[in-house]
């Protein structure tokens, strides 16, 4: 056995004998670092003849790449090792049972407004939405609610700064709508011919400063919205009875529309309805204001009030979802209890 291969041997049994990563790095070193046993080797060439130099630098390559093996070797059997070590200590039995993960499910307010948007949408409703802060001009003023109306005191809306305010209802959006709406056929209008109707409802949070077991200062509406060249009020009654039988999935109810007053709506009615049966019996219960569309809200929409007139109404998302869940305080819904909420999963 030549000197080289006695090397290799010394090598081989050094990195074997190496536990550790670092140890093994300083067997390396021994052997093929800056001032390892090959590099010295290397150097000794020089003293060497041509024709030697040949064949001793052919030996020392040979010996070089089976010391770089061996190193490979031990290294990833170290790797091997560490990852056998790590998996048995990790070791998983899958004979136990798992943990299980509780389901999640819709808000209550969730499920009641995709209801409400899904029973509308089946009656040619579209569903709009918009912004959340809004400015006097689409929250009051376009509506035809006065300078001096109790809607704008501080006491009633949230002001935030630049002249703005948390909307106090949904409406604002029925005037967006109905604005762009216009806009979109502004050449029919203009030529005399009949503009498509405006058919829209607007659900969402909406802001006011109030706050007890039927109160939240902040709480959910849908507006709705039908304007046309023929639109009563018969077809506000016939429109809004359907909702509230789909709605409740019942048609043991009576309906009624008490003569009211709204600045946006002319003439006004309250919207009561009392079921008759169960723990509600024989109660009536507000669930909404509606009436005729002012013919200065049409005028604001950018239409002929002598030409074209519609019904709106607005009714409280919260106040439909505590009735059709026989829930007796507003504040169950955004206390964040698991316990309520996992009722409704």
């Amino acid at each position: 056995m030549n000197d080289l291969d006695q090397l290799l041997q010394t090598a081989q049994a050094d990195f074997a004998a190496a536990a550790t990563p670092a140890e093994l790095e300083n067997a390396k070193a021994k052997f093929i670092g800056k001032s390892g046993c090959v590099t010295e080797l290397m150097k000794g060439l020089a003293a060497l003849s041509i024709a030697e130099k040949k064949t001793r630098g052919a030996a020392i390559n040979v010996l070089k790449t089976g010391i770089e093996a061996a190193l490979t070797a031990r290294r990833q059997a170290m790797a091997d090792a560490e990852l056998a070590e790590q998996l048995k200590a990790e070791a998983l039995d899958v004979s136990l049972p798992g943990r299980s993960r509780g389901t999640g499910g819709l808000h209550p307010i969730t499920r009641a407004m995709e209801r409400i948007e899904a029973i509308f949408g089946s009656m040619g409703f579209d569903v709009a939405d918009g912004p959340e802060i809004e400015n006097d001009w689409f929250n009051f003023t376009a509506l035809n609610t006065p300078a001096d109306h109790p809607a704008r005191s501080m006491h009633d809306t949230f002001y935030v700064e630049g002249g703005h305010v948390l909307r106090t209802h949904t409406s604002p959006m029925q005037i967006r709508y109905a604005v762009q709406h216009v806009k979109r056929h502004q050449a029919l209008i203009d030529a005399g011919q009949s503009m498509p109707e405006i058919r829209v409802i607007a659900p969402g949070r909406t802001y006011r400063v109030d706050s007890d077991a039927t109160h939240s200062p902040m709480f959910h509406q849908v507006e709705g919205l039908w304007v046309g060249e023929n639109i009563s009020f018969k077809d506000l009654k016939s429109v809004y009875v359907n909702f509230m039988q789909q709605f409740f999935e019942t048609t043991d109810m009576e309906i009624r529309f008490r003569p009211s007053y709204f600045p946006f709506t002319e003439p006004s009615a309250e919207i009561d309805m009392m079921f008759g049966s169960g723990p509600l019996k024989g109660r009536w219960l507000e669930v909404s204001g509606s009436g005729q569309v002012h013919p200065q809200v049409i005028r604001n929409m950018g239409l002929d009030p002598e030409r074209y007139i519609g019904f709106a109404f607005g009714s409280g998302i919260d106040r439909l979802a505590m009735l059709r869940y026989g829930v007796n305080d507003l504040r169950l819904f955004f206390d964040g209890d698991l316990r309520f909420l996992a009722q409704f999963k």
